[in-house]
């Protein structure tokens, strides 16, 4: 007979295995049951067919942001449905613009979908940006980047996407989807498995460390993801969040910062505000180096044991309470993970093509390569060409790395690619994270010059190119993208907005030059919305693309429908322009002068000065929205339109036109 003392430590130890295994394991929920799905509703439809509808009538505050207590006490959050979203014809790259005669639909070649910025995020992690949206509002201002309640409702809602996805191939069947990058919010292989593994359609123990709430909180529990039809294969981008800290800075870029460690720490980690802007070296806004200034504020988590995400642990390091480092329990799935790590996931999944695009990567290319290109039809003569056009994490920035860059590396196989599928007689279209020509000077996401742009002289002109330069200008890119005929547009996603640009040819006599740029907006962040996009031959050998948002059919009482409370709530709150439209200056008027005319802004769109548009000297006029104001009711039942559905049309060179005339006569 065994001891007592051996009989205790017998039934404590099958505990404490029942337990791991209720968290973590294939089918336990924490409660002996087995672990259930979410449905989403039955009644699936797309903008075209009706928008969410809901007020804007409040006044900004972002203070109230993490007041998710008063939510329904303010009117947060409240919203139905209402008219549809009307199918804006773009013509702006045909030869005769509005005046092209529409033509009838000969073939469809392609149909696939688009998700972006789904920021998976590890909301117990403690080393989120959570405290700074509380404490800096002001630099935070409208980004809900490092805070938002939706933090809590991360993979809820991309189960929700998935199973909406399913729903859309049945009435009209997908050739693909592409997640266009930003799966996880801080490069965490706990954040990257559950983005796969949701997908997959495996049970998902949505919390890390001690897992409070697990059986308890809706947000905590653990839940089976229906997963992507086996039928729909899916090919993955890069973005910034995953490979940079919470998308901004390089892991190990500064070793002294502890960033790497922070991950799987047993302290809440503490940082000095980054966000406050550092003149003395615009137009680098954020600056690394403010990282290591004082005061420093303990980032604080998300208590998973209550129900509506209190922020605990968070505050000035030495105020009162916060003497010593608050404590949590460490985990060491947070781990941060390098390129060549994050990639690998790709390849321990269960859902189609095993690796996602990256067993595409010409096994020649470097560590931690993520470009590549396939062909989703064989009988169709258009490629997708998956670039990676994120900062390195060797560039020499210390700046916020969410800008657009290719080394010369990728640069040299992209033009490589586009001359291959050019001398193919193959349509093509360009996925990538970060869209192109779309916003101002010294913006954060702008297209990146190296240290070229830093510089306060005008020198830069004439300077070579050095290694931490980007390999190309924005100029150069856009030039090299309008001598590729068949281009017919980029994808891209990281602004969490849903603008549609047309890049109209600079030669009048070549209208097939021009091509398209389509983004997809944040699956976490209003308006979380997927894209379709259908590709048609016409009967007069153009090409046309209709794009159209979709949100995702969440059910009432589920944790996704909580989320998208959440996220109107917090769109409610801070008031974001989700039509955002920069201004183009031809001067920067802060800064260290001269600083004049940075070759990295929009080269397809008129600077400052007489070529304005009358009364509206900030609007790019490739830029369009659908203006529901001047429509009879029901229609102005959407007051607030994030969304943006087009039918685009391209012209065909003629040697394409006659190709595809052989192939489809």
């Amino acid at each position: 007979m065994k001891s007592f003392y051996e009989y205790k430590k017998f039934c404590l130890v099958f505990l404490a295995g029942l337990l791991i295994f209720s968290l973590t394991g294939c089918t336990g929920t924490g409660n002996g049951t087995q672990a259930q799905g979410y449905p989403i509703d039955s009644d699936v439809q797309t903008t075209d067919q009706r928008m969410l509808s809901f007020s804007m009538d409040f006044t900004p505050d972002t203070t109230k942001l993490s007041q998710v207590s008063e939510y329904d006490t303010w009117g947060y959050g409240i919203w139905t449905f209402g008219a549809p979203l009307p199918v804006e014809s773009r013509k702006d790259i045909m030869p005769n613009g509005d005046a092209y005669t529409t033509p009838t639909i000969k073939k469809q070649l392609l149909h696939f979908f688009t998700i972006s910025d789904i920021h998976i995020t590890d909301k117990e992690a403690p080393n989120q940006m959570i405290y700074l949206q509380q404490f800096d509002p002001t630099n935070s201002g409208q980004n809900t980047s490092i805070y938002s309640p939706v933090m809590m409702y991360t993979t809820h809602v991309l189960d929700a996407a998935i199973q909406t996805a399913n729903a859309l191939h049945q009435k009209n069947a997908f050739d693909f989807g592409v997640s266009l990058g930003d799966t996880c919010n801080n490069t965490s292989y706990k954040e990257l498995r559950w983005y796969i593994d949701v997908i997959d359609g495996k049970v998902i123990t949505p919390s890390s460390g001690a897992h409070l709430g697990a059986g308890t909180i809706d947000y905590q529990k653990p839940y089976k993801a229906a997963g992507l039809n086996k039928e729909i294969p899916w090919y993955q981008a890069l973005g910034n969040h995953d490979h940079f800290y919470i998308g901004s800075f390089p892991v190990d870029a500064d070793p002294s910062l502890g960033i790497r460690d922070s991950y799987i720490s047993g302290t809440v980690w503490a940082i000095a505000d980054f966000l406050i802007p550092n003149p003395a070296t615009f137009p680098v806004m954020f600056n690394m180096e403010n990282m290591k200034n004082t005061p420093k504020y303990y980032q604080g988590l998300i208590a998973g044991s209550t129900p509506l995400g209190n922020i605990i642990k968070a505050g000035k390091v030495g105020d009162l309470g916060f003497e010593s480092p608050p404590t949590v329990v460490s985990d060491p799935d947070r781990r941060s993970l390098t390129r060549t790590e994050w990639i690998s996931e790709y390849f321990k999944t269960t859902s189609n093509p095993v690796g996602h695009g990256f067993n595409l990567v010409d096994p020649t290319q470097q560590s931690g390569f993520a470009c590549y290109s396939f062909l989703p039809k064989s009988n169709i003569p258009l490629k997708v060409i998956v670039l990676d056009d994120t900062q390195s994490e060797t560039d020499g920035s210390k700046d916020i790395h969410g800008h657009g860059y290719l080394d010369a590396n990728r640069w040299a196989w992209l033009q490589a690619e586009l001359a291959a599928g050019q001398a193919a007689n193959q349509l093509m279209i360009i996925a990538a994270h970060i869209p192109i020509a779309v916003v101002k000077i010294g913006d954060e996401t702008e297209w990146w010059l190296g240290d070229r742009q830093a510089r306060p002289t005008d020198s830069w002109w004439t300077d070579p190119i050095t290694t931490t330069d980007n390999a190309v200008t924005l100029e150069e890119l856009v030039n090299t993208l309008q001598n590729t005929p068949n281009l017919l547009m980029w994808i891209a996603g990281h602004r969490h907005l849903n603008t549609v640009k047309a890049f109209i040819s600079p030669d009048p006599a070549k209208p097939e030059k021009g091509f398209w740029q389509v983004e997809t907006s944040s699956l976490r962040d209003w308006p979380q919305q997927l894209r379709t996009f259908e590709i048609y031959l016409n009967s007069d050998y153009t090409i046309s693309i209709k794009t159209i948002n979709v949100d995702p059919a969440v059910k009432a009482g589920t944790p996704a429908a909580t989320s998208r409370k959440y996220a109107i709530a917090a769109y409610q709150i801070t008031q974001g322009d989700a039509r955002l439209n920069n201004p183009n200056p031809k001067t920067i008027t802060a800064g260290p002068p001269p600083l004049s005319y940075l070759p990295s802004m929009d080269p397809t769109r008129p600077q400052d000065g007489p070529q304005f548009p009358a009364g509206n000297p900030n609007t790019d006029p490739t830029i369009k929205y659908v203006d529901l104001s001047n429509l009879p009711a029901p229609a102005i039942s959407v007051p607030y339109n994030a969304s943006y559905n087009a039918t685009l049309y391209k012209q065909l060179s003629s040697a394409m036109k006659a190709y595809m005339q052989a192939l489809f006569p």
